[in-house]
């Protein structure tokens, strides 16, 4: 008898419980989701406006204001939702029984315990705020990243920027994801302008004033190129002889771009500049 008595209070406590407590956990945790899916509605109609914006207009490239819009929205979103979730998961906790008071103690002692890992993840976002704030990059931008602790830095185009990493994506596809922590030097490859750089191997024995000749008409014939011109903002100039070997010597030439726009600027320089040479005789591999 006195058994279930016991069940039975013990189920109309889990049912009170349900009612109040375990409601109220269920509308929180309901809650975090549609707000999340709301923010994520809010952060997606931003970036496509943002996107509209340059696809509607006549310029090739995003402007500065653009892409730093695009990576706050990003950023903006995550933060947000870092700081409702953390928020659910506390009223949560209280809600379960846990007293969050009692917590206190707890928590210093293992955070003490984890301070020495955790100021990784600390640097990671500091350093991600101030990537943001000082607009050192954003969307879109092509990028080369020196990391610490590897040699060859991370290059590719940013997808995507929240406080802790950055994600790039190189031209061969593949997604790198750098910690903001860990980045030692940003190279931001168009940001305002960029520059196409071509080293004209020609043999030791070509003339080089009519090698020079050669390539300013090269130039002018790019620049007066409705294709072209759109990419260069100024007239692609010869900056002379660059180095000098026993039976071959570089001629460099450069261009000012749009920003990033320097490879195909430069991939269509080198076809021209190639046939060019091939039509008065010398055989160079630009």
């Amino acid at each position: 008898m006195t058994a279930n008595l016991a069940a039975g209070s013990t189920l109309a406590g889990l049912g009170s419980w349900a009612r109040s407590g375990g409601l109220e956990i269920v509308l929180f945790v309901i809650g975090a989701m549609l707000f999340g899916r709301f923010a994520q509605f809010i952060r997606d109609r931003i970036i496509r406006r943002i996107d509209a914006g340059f696809v509607g207009s006549d310029s090739l490239v995003r402007s500065e204001a653009a892409k730093h819009r695009h990576a706050l929205a990003q950023v903006v979103t995550w933060v947000l939702l870092s700081i409702v979730y953390f928020l659910v998961a506390l009223e949560v906790l209280q809600r379960l029984g846990f007293p969050l008071g009692g917590l206190v103690a707890p928590a210093a002692v293992i955070g003490a315990a984890l301070g020495f890992g955790a100021q990784r993840i600390v640097q990671d976002l500091l350093a991600g705020f101030f990537l943001i704030t000082e607009r050192q990059y954003g969307f879109g931008d092509v990028v080369s990243i020196a990391v610490t602790g590897q040699a060859v830095a991370a290059e590719g185009t940013v997808e995507d920027i929240t406080l802790r990493i950055t994600t790039l994506r190189n031209p061969d596809g593949e997604v790198i994801i750098v910690p903001n922590g860990q980045i030692v030097k940003v190279t931001n490859l168009s940001k305002d302008w960029a520059r196409a750089a071509i080293d004209v191997p020609v043999p030791a024995s070509s003339d080089i004033t009519r090698v020079n000749e050669i390539l300013h008409d090269v130039g002018a014939k790019a620049f007066a190129d409705r294709k072209l011109k759109s990419l260069l903002l100024d007239e692609p100039t010869v900056m002379g002889l660059e180095d000098l070997t026993v039976d071959q010597m570089n001629i460099r030439m450069v261009a000012r771009t749009l920003p990033g726009k320097q490879f195909e600027v430069g991939r269509e320089l080198r076809v021209r500049v190639a046939a060019a040479l091939r039509r008065e005789g010398m055989s160079e591999t630009a």
